[in-house]
């Protein structure tokens, strides 16, 4: 059988979530208002398939760039390259 190399292949374990936390959604966290320059961490929520950031990406801390939509563009360090990740705000964690 040919292995998948999917965007979510191998994320069995990154993207479960306990069994309280299942289907559970914070308003909070969705209605929480970022600013220009805020530090945020990128915490993959495996109940919310809606603007979701790439897997590589879990994990990872950077900072608000400007708001696109209904989600918010990070600006995140990898290796000693800058990439620029669109995330809904139920994928970040406000840092500080």
């Amino acid at each position: 059988m040919k292995r998948s190399k999917g965007t979510r292949q191998g994320t069995r374990s990154i993207l479960r979530r306990n069994r309280m936390q299942r289907s559970r959604l914070y308003i909070s966290q969705i209605m929480h208002d970022y600013n220009e320059g805020d530090r945020v961490a990128i915490v993959l929520n495996g109940s919310q398939q809606r603007g979701m950031p790439h897997r590589r990406f879990q994990g990872r801390t950077g900072f608000i760039e400007k708001k696109q939509g209904n989600a918010w563009v990070v600006a995140v360090k990898d290796g000693n390259m800058q990439k620029t990740v669109i995330a809904r705000p139920e994928h970040l964690k406000p840092l500080e």
